[in-house]
């Protein structure tokens, strides 16, 4: 791609974007910086698709050591730098962690002394008098909280689309309610016509059916599915750090390997073993709009199954008021779906001379897919090897 077209017909595409997705759109701001003509294809009118549904958190300090913590610090420079240019909210107090028990307490510790300091983290363990004073004593009742101070808030629904306008403004051409049938050697044959590109890139999130279907058969993917929910409190709560508990300790790389995870997660097998069931830790994102998006729960499978289940929107409701100490009326409620169970947390897979697919397999798109854009496009132009997380170490 290194000897590409700079063709200024406004027929000529040098790269085609299939998927209006954060990983999508993450591409064509990487391409169209460098002032290649980009064109952009969605399938429906709109993102409405994990990119959407999620939290809307840019998450650095659940990210593990390597590559996944150097996308998601890369990750954060962008948005901050997109929301200045875009006009939407990325706000900056970070996370809160609390750890509501001596063995939820212990990984906290023991991610700060092993892993914070020699991977550059940049977090606090409150105790005492500093946990106490927070928010005015509304979570004293936790043991400790780990500020993670790096992490972003995003609200997704309005993120994405602002987005979409920023690089409207920039020159991408979008093709919205149109489906790409066929992508191969340059050629896309697509709802709205044919076209030909100097290099398509694939970010068709967990659609393994349509495009590639046999190259992605070969990798045994899997979706998952979630249970989300947006909640008002019924007294007023200026929340402005997301929040998590220690059950997010066996969830997220940065704490799930550490010796000490193991005592949490045999705690919550112990005493609350529908959580495990159901693959529920909480995570609470609060909006622009002093509302909050709670979640979440995880179920792996081929398909996502339609039917939500009201046991798990309970417990989900019940830990958060039990954290935030406060009562919720429910607002909405909605599935989440991404790709997942892949070889890696991320692939970027050639499929011809002109054609890759890059995918995520969990759900921290927005966390890390602006850096992974970047990087597969910056590889693309300089003919270099694409990103591996099997191999690349930052």
């Amino acid at each position: 791609m290194g000897n590409i077209n700079t063709n200024t017909n406004k027929d000529h595409i040098d790269v085609a974007v299939v998927g209006a997705g954060i990983l999508g759109l993450a591409h064509a701001f990487a391409a169209v910086k460098r002032g290649l003509r980009v064109v952009v294809f969605e399938r429906s009118s709109t993102p409405i698709g994990a990119s959407i549904r999620n939290f809307g958190m840019g998450l650095v300090t659940g990210q593990p050591p390597g590559v996944m913590l150097g996308l998601a610090k890369q990750s954060r420079a962008l948005w901050l730098h997109l929301a200045q240019r875009a006009n939407f909210s990325a706000r900056e107090a970070g996370t809160l962690l609390f750890a509501r028990t001596a063995a939820e307490h212990a990984v906290l510790e023991e991610f700060m002394i092993v892993r914070a300091r020699q991977h550059g983290y940049d977090a606090s363990l409150l105790e005492g008098t500093q946990l106490e004073t927070l928010y005015g004593g509304r979570f004293r009742h936790h043991r400790s909280a780990l500020h993670g101070t790096q992490d972003l808030q995003l609200y997704s629904r309005e993120a994405v689309p602002a987005l979409v306008c920023y690089l409207q403004s920039q020159g991408v051409q979008f093709h919205f309610n149109t489906l790409v049938r066929e992508a191969r050697d340059g050629h896309l044959s697509t709802t709205a016509g044919e076209f030909r590109a100097e290099r398509t890139i694939v970010c068709s999130g967990h659609d393994y059916q349509t495009l590639f279907a046999d190259k992605l058969g070969e990798m045994n993917l899997k979706v998952c599915r979630l249970q989300m929910l947006r909640a008002a409190p019924q007294e007023r709560l200026p929340l402005t750090h997301a929040v998590l508990t220690g059950l997010s300790c066996t969830h997220y790389g940065a704490f799930s390997d550490l010796p000490s995870a193991a005592g949490v997660h045999a705690e919550i097998e112990a005493k609350a073993p529908a959580l495990n069931r159901h693959g529920i830790h909480l995570l609470v994102s609060p909006t622009p709009y002093q509302e909050l998006i709670i979640g979440d729960s995880h179920y792996y499978g081929v398909d996502a199954p339609p039917f939500n289940n009201e046991e798990i929107d309970q417990l989900m409701i019940g830990l958060a008021e039990d954290t935030l100490g406060v009562k919720l009326n429910v607002l909405e409620r909605w599935q989440g779906v991404y790709g997942s169970k892949g070889p890696g947390p991320f692939s970027a897979t050639p499929i011809d001379d002109r054609t890759t697919v890059v995918l995520m397999h969990t759900g921290i798109g927005m966390s890390v897919g602006l850096a992974l854009g970047e990087r597969v496009i910056g590889a693309l132009l300089d003919g270099a090897r694409l990103p591996d997380p099997a191999v690349d170490k930052n």
